[in-house]
């Protein structure tokens, strides 16, 4: 969904998109994802689809960040990219009590999450390192399945995260947030916070692939200038509420 809601606010068509995903480096991502219309519930919004190869890849921090590194991305999305990854690495060594050298991802390190990570910090990039205000996250009891098993949520790297972190519960949802959306959420500093005053320029609704029975998968964007007593000040928004997240970007301010 942060890749969707982002693409949509910079207004890129599929053919952007895939330019941008080939200054990755990876011949297996091309023409990977493309971002659609998609109605949910009647109501239209837009979905990132993306269609990879199957893999069984268990890649390490090093492997990563050699991608990483030898790649055309920008450099402070590498920077954001990098520090993402390291993030991952090192809550997910804290949770099996190993060494970060030793950390082998296996959902983290395949090839959509080093798609995912790697947009993301791109267009967060292009847009200008933008602050960003997210309201609170999502959070549900249930299990979800991966390379240990089954595992009650929130996951273990995803709780270690949520320390200092607004949440809610929602009934029924099984995994709402995602260790990678976390920690790309806490890489570029969010403030997580309802909306704020803004006087709004650009929108996107994102949805989410799965379909939950209690509450809609999806994620509101809003693009503009914050208000203030003495007038609009030059800050554009985003935000999105719907299960997840808020952004907003503020160009008289940046970080890493």
């Amino acid at each position: 969904m942060l890749l969707c809601g982002l693409a949509r606010l910079l207004r890129l068509d599929d053919a952007a998109l895939a330019q941008r995903v080939a200054r990755i480096g990876l011949p297996s991502l091309a023409d990977a994802v493309s971002v659609q219309p998609r109605l949910v519930g009647g109501i239209a919004g837009w979905s990132a689809r993306v269609t990879l190869p199957d893999e069984h890849a268990h890649r390490g921090l090093a492997e990563i960040v050699s991608i990483i590194n030898a790649s055309d991305l920008a450099t402070g999305a590498k920077r954001l990219a990098l520090a993402t990854f390291q993030r991952l690495a090192d809550v997910e060594a804290e949770m099996h009590g190993i060494a970060v050298r030793d950390v082998h991802f296996h959902e983290i390190g395949a090839l959509d999450s080093i798609l995912d990570v790697c947009m993301v910090s791109a267009l967060y990039d292009e847009m200008g390192s933008p602050v960003v205000i997210c309201s609170p996250l999502p959070v549900s009891d249930g299990v979800v399945r991966c390379a240990h098993g089954l595992l009650a949520t929130p996951a273990p790297a995803v709780l270690r995260m949520l320390e200092g972190v607004p949440a809610y519960g929602v009934e029924g949802a099984g995994e709402t947030v995602t260790p990678t959306a976390l920690a790309l959420l806490l890489t570029i500093n969010t403030d997580f916070d309802i909306w704020p005053a803004l006087k709004i320029e650009r929108t996107a609704r994102a949805y989410g692939t799965r379909e939950f029975t209690y509450l809609p998968n999806g994620a509101i964007f809003a693009a503009g200038r914050r208000m203030s007593c003495s007038g609009e000040q030059p800050i554009r928004a985003y935000h999105h509420h719907e299960l997840a997240d808020g952004l907003v970007d503020d160009t008289s301010r940046h970080h890493d």
